[in-house]
């Protein structure tokens, strides 16, 4: 700067006082300021100098300043030669703009400092000297350096961490991303910068991917460990585990976001590994559960149907044999009776298992009064309990209305309940049972004194072939199908069927609940009959109906049943032909004109089907419409539906009850 420059401050100042006003303008910079003449001797030192290398102001010569000045290269350990100065080299002309360098004062912490400066020329061009101003930015330097390791901190984690890293605006498009950056096509990290995930992945993925990275950018909150498959736009997946932040600046603004992802298909797979093995897993053990209640269940079933068929064989022989004593001989036949009944409610309890399985077992929805249904059952359970003695009582609200529900087979459930509360309940107990209103259901409560259901077991007390007892120590018999039956029918019925009980020796309760609903009364037409319902069960009657004059032809292969079947119509007045094939029953049929047909299905020489078509396509005159029925150990509801189709009015399942046999003959010729 020349003296007479007209931005020169000092210009305008009297001459006599330009020296003090350019001494207090030095004094009063905040920078060091220092100057030499042309010889290089020390002119200027103002007082941010004189702090910063805590010195005096002394007029020094060039030569001694490497010596008397701590001046540091920026590396703050090697001494500034006196041609590297900064004051020096502007000495020499040069002109010196940020030139870094550390001073160490005398006493005091090294400083950084940026030196600036030139020569000073006269009027006439003539070098007077030199200037450098030096400014302190010891504490800027070390925010750099800290930038500059965090930076290389930052550039050392995105290298060399295997898990994606990047960073994104607030339009969610890539600002920097690192080598492991998941993009497909052999992109560098520089051709992603300026893309977004639009670019990569398909627009489902790309778009849900945005609308995370928008919500986290507006709310503030961060997305954390978002597991998700990534399909890329060559169609190609991965499994990713996601976060992302929100980036805020010093003024509280968001200014984009950073994200990590993480590939954890291989981890994916390995759980899906293992979540295949535990399902194979448990699918055996299921299934070796199910082959060991399988056996444990045939093992029972045999000794249930050989334990009755003991008693029958053993009885029937005695007395063919004429080894029973006469006053003995009714026991003889009751004992018979009775285990043949056990065996017909073994094969009937396998049977509705068998409709269950094949979701074959209906029902025929009419309005029925629960607490006549409960009484029913309660008469047929009576005499087993007298004879144990055990008390069974019944009690019903007066405001119980009806339900919609098929009679037959809510007798069957109730009958099973009280059944096995009988059976496990000891002498001198007593088992109740309960007929109320619930809201929108009525509900059967009954409830015993008896030897009440293990806690462990309480879960498994509805399930096919489960019993509280297994193995040879049972005390009571049985298939455990009965509750299974149950349950299913009870569901049936839109209804509800639980069991509770405190445990072992504290008896047990079970409550059955049905919805209220609308059903069609008897004027209206009737349901179908659907599979498995038993509209041929008839039930049993204390007083049968007469035959008196009723000629009935039987027709069965075995002579056993036709001797069986002749003898229980006789003694009810029937007039009574038997055949033992189809076309001897053809035969009689056009000879003797019975009134009702009776036919076997299984014979070997034409089968019942057969022969009711050989019937029904006879002129009437000769017996074409005879009403008849199939009378078959043939019980599934196909079955049913076959003789039905074929021409029989009624299918009736054997065995049959003689009582049951004269109501089927009965209602053939009084429909």
């Amino acid at each position: 700067m020349r003296p007479d420059s007209p931005t020169n401050p000092a210009a305008a100042v009297p001459p006599e006082r330009q020296q003090g006003f350019i001494d207090a303008l030095l004094e009063h910079v905040e920078d060091a300021i220092v100057a030499c003449d042309a010889n290089g001797v020390l002119t200027v030192f103002n007082h941010a100098a004189r702090d910063l290398h805590g010195l005096a102001e002394r007029p020094i010569a060039a030569d001694n300043w490497a010596d008397y000045y701590d001046l540091y290269l920026p590396d703050g350990r090697t001494r500034m030669r006196t041609e590297e100065i900064p004051l020096y080299r502007a000495l020499q002309g040069e002109r010196v703009r940020d030139v870094e360098m550390v001073v160490a004062p005398k006493g005091g912490a090294p400083r950084a400092v940026l030196a600036s400066g030139g020569a000073i020329y006269g009027p006439n061009g003539e070098k007077l000297g030199a200037v450098v101003v030096m400014r302190d930015f010891t504490e800027r330097k070390a925010s750099q350096e800290a930038l500059r390791r965090e930076s290389t901190l930052l550039r050392a984690l995105m290298d060399n961490i295997p898990d994606a890293i990047y960073f994104k605006d607030t339009e969610s498009r890539f600002t920097r991303v690192n080598r492991h950056a998941p993009y497909r096509g052999g992109n560098a990290p520089e051709d992603v910068v300026g893309k977004t995930d639009f670019d990569f992945f398909v627009e489902e993925h790309a778009r849900a991917a945005y609308e995370d990275e928008q919500r986290v950018m507006r709310t503030g909150e961060p997305l954390i460990d978002k597991e998700e498959c990534e399909t890329y736009t060559d169609g190609s997946t991965t499994w990713l585990s996601t976060t992302k932040v929100p980036i805020v600046d010093e003024g509280g603004r968001v200014t984009g976001l950073a994200g990590i992802s993480r590939d954890i298909t291989e981890r994916k797979r390995a759980e899906e590994a293992r979540l295949e093995l535990a399902r194979e897993q448990a699918a055996r053990a299921e299934a070796e559960a199910a082959n060991r209640l399988k056996d444990e269940f045939l093992a029972m079933l045999s000794h249930e149907l050989r334990t009755p068929l003991t008693a029958i064989l053993g009885w029937a022989k005695l007395l063919a044999d004429g080894q029973v004593a006469e006053g003995r001989v009714a026991d003889a036949f009751a004992a018979i009776y009775r285990n043949a009944r056990t065996q017909a409610q073994l094969v009937d309890d396998l049977l509705d298992v068998s409709r269950v399985i094949t979701g074959k077992l209906r029902i025929e929805v009419v309005p029925v009064r629960l607490a006549s249904v409960v009484e029913s059952a309660a008469a047929v359970v009576r005499p087993a309990a007298a004879a144990k003695g055990v008390t069974l009582d019944v009690a019903a609200d007066a405001d119980v209305p009806t339900v919609g529900g098929d009679p037959a087979r809510l007798q069957q459930v109730v009958w099973n309940l009280l059944s096995n509360a009988v059976k496990f309940t000891p002498t001198g107990g007593r088992v109740e049972a309960r007929v109320r209103r619930a809201g929108s259901q009525v509900e059967v409560a009954v409830t015993d004194t008896g030897q009440g259901i293990e806690p462990d077991f309480l879960p498994h007390v509805f399930e096919r072939f489960r019993q509280g007892e297994m193995g040879t120590t049972r005390r009571h018999g049985g298939l455990g199908l009965g509750l299974a039956i149950v349950r299913h029918l009870v569901e049936l019925h839109g209804g509800t069927v639980r069991a509770e009980s405190e445990g072992h020796g504290k008896g047990s309760t079970f409550i059955l609940r049905l919805p209220l609903r609308a059903v069609r009364g008897p004027e209206d037409p009737a349901a179908p009959v659907e599979e498995g319902a038993r509209a041929e069960a008839f039930e049993a009657r204390t007083e049968a109906p007469t035959l008196e004059g009723l000629k009935v032809l039987v027709v069965d292969d075995e002579p056993d049943a036709r001797q069986l079947l002749s003898e229980v119509l006789t003694r009810r007045g029937a007039q009574v032909s038997t055949a033992a094939s189809a076309d001897e029953a053809l035969e009689k049929l056009r000879r003797w004109r019975p009134d009702v047909l009776l036919s076997d299905i299984g014979m070997p020489d034409g089968d019942g089907y057969d022969l009711i078509r050989r019937v029904r396509a006879l002129p009437a005159e000769q017996g074409g419409r005879t009403p008849a029925a199939a009378l078959t150990a043939y019980a599934v509801p196909a079955d049913r539906e076959r003789a039905l189709a074929s021409g029989f009015q009624l299918h009736v399942a054997k065995p049959v009850e003689p009582a049951d046999l004269a109501a089927v003959v009965a209602s053939l010729v009084n429909p």
